[in-house]
Formats: C-alpha cells, structure tokens, sequence
C-alpha cells in the first residue's frame, strides 16, 4: 500500500480562481493523499493572491510545517519576486519538501537551486483541476507517489551530456540576473520557456544569456514551448531562431520543443536538481532527456 502524501496548497504569487484550488483539492485527495489549504491561497490583493506579508507568512508556514511533505503552488503570475529575499528556505535542509510550480515559481526553483535541492517544474492547481486525466498531470501523479522516476522523450544519440537539471521561466531567470537567486549555471543542463514575450524581449534575454557566459558554462539545453508569441519580421524563424542564432559556435545539445511550458495537456514535469543525460542531434532535432537513478 502506497504511503499517504500531505499536500500544502501555497498561493505565492498571482491571484487564482478558489474554484481551481478546490477542484484541485478534490482529486490530490482522490489520488489518496491528504491536502491542506494555506490561509491566504484564495485571496485576492491587486494582482496577487495576498499582500506581500500574506504570501510570504503562507509559504514560510508550509516550509516550517512537520505535516507537509509537498508543497504545490496553485499558480503563476507575477509576484515571487517581491518577496523571494524574505522567505527562509533553510529548513528544507532539515525536513525536505518537494516544491512543485512553474512560471513565476521559477525563482522559488532558483533559490532552492542554490542550496543544492531539488524541485518539481510542473502542473498547478488549474491544469490538475481541469486536466487531471491529461499525460502530464498523470506523470505528476507518478512521481509524487514514487519521486524516483525516469522520463524519456524521443530517444537518439548523437551529442551527450550529462548534468543537474536547472531553468524554467526565460523572463524570470532573467530578472534574477545579477542577484543572490541567480542560477549557478556551470555543468547544468539549462531548461527555458516563456509566454505572451515579444520576440525581441526574447532575444534581448537570450543576448544576455550569451552575454553572460552561460552558453559556455552549460552541458546542454532544454527548449521548452515560447507560447503566444508576437509576429515580428525582423525574426522570421520566432523564438527558436533567436535561441539557434545565439548558439552558433558552441558545440552544446540541444533538445528543441520539449513538451513543457505554458501548455495545456503536455506540460511534462521535470526534476530540477535532479541528474539527467541529454542527447540531442541538434540536426535533425529529436533528442531523449533521461533521468538518472540516484
């Protein structure tokens, strides 16, 4: 008999519809695990699920509990960035949970990428409330009831490497540029994606990327989806050229349309912190992304 789960739900950044939270509750609990709410998830502050002071004593309060084992961020949006300096992650040094969450949730990644811990990009309380049948929600399923998982997408081989799997949000790794929540990014397999960015935002962060040496640092790189992205002429290839333009003269592999992003359905989970190996023929753009066994 598997082992029961408890399940904190956190609000940490964007205001959320309380109904997803709920429907969301619902089937975390019908997949056997016990779920608690955090006060302030369904609240409502401008933009944000809470004031400033709200969001953090809620997500502070999931780190410190000694019931909670998994801590899902109900959704993204905007926020994390106002109070990421503020929260204590140092007890998961101690008591380990597993963080799960996406998008704006990428600075929590960073932060918990620092103290060299693993975290979930993965499914929110939306896409579990509306997609629970969906492949991704159902591998989400899989790993929180065994964490030590194996995902492989289109295997070939041509260039390999091998290293900690890092990223997430394009636009919010580079807000951290230059702060204490900037990635490492020596020997990581980087993964990116982003939404609703102008192509020329987003050739303005992979230049930084280049800029800063990160294509020289990383083993290899993860392209997720760069979904509702404009129309430009001046970039006729769209985010993917931008990005293959930025890559020209490193020798790196590159695992193109990875499914996991701001998409419905597919969006894979993916272990940050965990070890992967990457081969990708960067050619013919098919490529496997393999977790290794501890």
């Amino acid at each position: 008999m598997k082992k029961k789960i408890n399940i904190i739900i956190v609000s940490p950044s964007g205001a959320i519809d309380p109904a997803y939270i709920d429907e969301a509750k619902a089937v975390l609990k019908s997949w056997g695990h016990n779920v608690r709410v955090s006060e302030h998830a369904k609240g409502k502050f401008n933009r944000f699920s809470g004031t400033d002071e709200e969001r953090i004593e809620d997500l502070q309060n999931a780190i410190n509990d000694d019931w909670c084992n998994v801590i899902l961020c109900a959704r993204g949006g905007y926020g994390l960035s106002r109070i990421i300096d503020k929260i204590d992650f140092s007890p998961l040094l101690k008591r380990f949970k597993l963080i799960v969450g996406f998008s704006d949730i990428t600075a929590i990644h960073c932060a918990l990428s620092r103290l060299g811990l693993p975290s979930l990009h993965a499914p929110m309380a939306k896409h579990i409330a509306t997609e629970p049948d969906s492949p991704a929600v159902q591998q989400l399923r899989k790993i929180l009831d065994s964490p030590h998982h194996r995902i492989t997408v289109s295997p070939h081989n041509r260039i390999t490497a091998e290293g900690i799997l890092a990223g997430g949000n394009l636009s919010i790794l580079y807000a951290l540029r230059g702060t204490p929540f900037d990635l490492d990014y020596e020997g990581k397999i980087l993964f990116i994606e982003d939404v609703g960015e102008r192509l020329y935002h987003i050739d303005r962060m992979i230049q930084n990327l280049r800029l800063g040496g990160v294509f020289g640092k990383i083993k290899g790189l993860v392209v997720g989806q760069f979904t509702d992205t404009d129309e430009d002429s001046s970039f006729p290839d769209g985010a993917y050229g931008i990005i293959a333009d930025a890559l020209k003269g490193y020798n790196l592999p590159v695992a193109w349309n990875f499914p996991a992003g701001h998409i419905d359905n597919n969006n894979m989970p993916l272990m940050f912190g965990a070890k992967y190996r990457l081969n990708a023929d960067t050619l013919q753009k098919t490529f496997s992304l393999e977790q290794l066994a501890d």
